[in-house]
């Protein structure tokens, strides 16, 4: 979603106007998810999705209609509500036969607009999690500030106002610069988050390439008490040595990271868990450790243990309250 809301800032930036289309609403079995959103300009060229392009084409070609509509009359503001459902004819046409039904909602923007994305986008750069306010009617748009909730971006509407949370990516701290985390940084980068390797250690870092991902020559104590994780960061120490293992976790159990994985057998953590206990940290925080880390796919080579552990962060991410 930042990367949609940094396109259609460009957009309006020079000059032109374009539409935000946002999934308000879906019943039954639906590609996109509430809260997910495709922009739009004028000449039809588009960025993100609102289904799995079933019905795409038609969101662009009425979101082109809408915005040569507000040029005629020379408004900032226009408004439409789209539905789609494989019961209906329209829905045929267009290719929506998942079963479902997604309800659409088009916003027109402008260069007025631009103080309001601004915000927006310098927000999710701060890695705050912030509300777009968009008006039912005309009006300005407004941002209201929220709680960050990694993979909750589900909207509400009022009585005046359709609000669409916004969320900065999830922020993976991968501590280990180990054969898995070059293949977990790549699939992560993918999935849209911000992967992040610490290890002190040069000789693992310096003959490994890792994507995309920043690397940070830093004991891990030492980066985590400089990069607090929030409630939007998910950690995973992959490197089976207490130095840097159990320095990570004395510095993360207590946080708001939304998840916590060690990577070792059952044997391996409860030998990890009998050390923590000597930091004095409580039963409750040590319980949120994930270990062995990622989903149980029977995964054998680094690549599908990098898949199953991101495929964890991703359940846990969808499901946190």
């Amino acid at each position: 979603m930042t990367k949609e809301i940094s396109i259609i800032q460009t957009w309006l930036k020079q000059g032109h106007k374009a539409a935000l289309a946002v999934v308000a609403k879906t019943w039954g079995s639906a590609p996109r998810r509430a809260g997910s959103v495709m922009v739009v300009r004028g000449d039809g060229v588009f960025e993100g999705s609102v289904s799995g392009g079933c019905v795409e084409g038609s969101v662009i070609t009425q979101a082109v209609d809408l915005i040569n509509g507000s040029n005629q009359i020379n408004t900032a503001r226009a408004f439409k509500s789209l539905a789609f459902a494989v019961a209906s004819e329209q829905a045929w046409e267009v290719g929506l036969a998942c079963g479902g039904e997604i309800e659409i909602f088009l916003y027109c923007l402008s260069p007025d607009d631009m103080p309001a994305i601004e915000d927006l986008q310098a927000n999710l750069a701060s890695r705050k999690a912030v509300n777009l306010a968009l008006p039912m009617q005309d009006g300005p748009i407004r941002i209201n500030h929220g709680n960050p909730k990694a993979g909750k971006v589900a909207p509400q509407t009022t009585d005046h106002h359709f609000i669409v949370p916004f969320v900065p990516p999830v922020r993976l701290d991968i501590v280990g610069a180990v054969h898995i985390a070059q293949h977990l940084a790549v699939m992560a980068a993918e999935c849209d988050f911000t992967a992040r390797i610490i290890d002190p250690r040069g000789a693992f870092s310096e003959s490994r390439t890792f994507g995309s991902a920043t690397l940070y020559a830093d004991w891990p104590d030492e980066y985590f008490r400089a990069n607090a994780p929030d409630a939007t960061t998910a950690v995973v120490t992959l490197t089976h040595d207490p130095k840097l293992d159990d320095a990570a976790l004395r510095e993360t159990l207590s946080s708001p990271a939304f998840y916590i994985g060690c990577l070792g057998s059952r044997k391996t953590h409860a030998a990890r868990v009998e050390r923590l206990k000597q930091y004095s940290i409580s039963q409750q925080n040590i319980d949120r450790i994930h270990a062995p880390v990622g989903l149980n796919i029977g995964s054998a080579t680094p690549a599908e243990i990098a898949a199953s552990i991101l495929a964890e962060i991703i359940q846990a991410a969808r499901v946190i309250a």
